[in-house]
């Protein structure tokens, strides 16, 4: 009786000895288990928020949003996604949607203990675009910033002389209106610059100078353009109740100001 004690001790002991030695594979392997990720591998790159992986799955990378086709850094953008993760094995990051209207899969791409979507923005190939899933808001917010410190990319300051002299007066996703004012005394040749959102929603300024010391309203419309009002045309709306970001670029494509709320 003794005998069969102590074996039952022994093998208790040599239980917990295995436990206590592999608790941090069985540790990862129950958080693994738990964790909404996959590990899996890349096979081609999109574009600069957007990738296929196995099994042609089509990955649209979550809390950001990189330049289209034709418009500046788009393949900048790209070939800084391609560098980070091509043919590499990835693991994605689920939000709290897993797919999007188009079927792709939502997710951040972690490599190497690094937030590749976090690298993006914080390195000028994107801005911030969130949309109902914000576990990540801060963080993005964050890089956006650093970017802005960092003065790269996206996030370089136009030299534009006018630069200076716009400010955003009003924006206000009521209405859908945005009121920009030119506070120097001379006027200030906007043609070209562009106000975009989070998104792929632009406003191109055409032959458009906002004189010294006045006004421009920005409105959602197909009415005919005056001297103190212009008309976002094609859209039923622009700005979102739940948040978002104006970017005033100049025909450079460099910004001008960014406002978030």
């Amino acid at each position: 009786m003794k005998l069969k004690t102590k074996q039952i001790l022994l093998l208790f002991f040599l239980i917990i000895l295995l436990f206590v030695i592999n608790y941090h594979f069985l540790d990862n392997m129950l958080g693994n288990f738990l964790d909404e990720s996959k590990i899996i591998s890349v096979e081609r790159i999109i574009d600069g928020d957007t990738i296929v992986v196995t099994n042609n799955t089509h990955v649209r990378l979550l809390g950001i949003n990189t330049p289209e086709k034709g418009e500046r850094y788009y393949k900048k953008a790209k070939d800084f996604l391609a560098n980070m993760i091509s043919n590499k094995t990835i693991k994605l990051e689920y939000g709290k949607d897993k797919t999007d209207l188009y079927g792709r899969t939502l997710a951040y791409i972690i490599l190497d203990r690094k937030n590749i979507n976090f690298e993006s923005v914080k390195n000028g190939f994107a801005n911030v675009y969130i949309l109902d899933d914000k576990k990540y808001e801060k963080e993005l917010r964050k890089a956006w910033e650093e970017c802005i410190k960092e003065n790269k990319n996206l996030c370089e300051k136009s030299k534009d002389k006018c630069a200076d002299c716009i400010e955003l007066k009003e924006l206000n996703y009521k209405t859908q209106e945005v009121i920009f004012y030119n506070k120097c005394d001379f006027d200030c040749n906007l043609d070209e610059w562009n106000i975009k959102d989070e998104g792929r929603k632009n406003f191109y300024f055409q032959n458009f100078i906002l004189r010294k010391n006045n006004e421009v309203k920005i409105v959602i419309g197909n009415e005919t353009n005056t001297n103190d009002i212009l008309y976002w045309k094609k859209e039923k709306y622009v700005w979102t109740s739940t948040g978002d970001t104006l970017f005033l670029r100049d025909k450079e494509g460099r910004l001008v100001l960014w406002k978030n709320y």
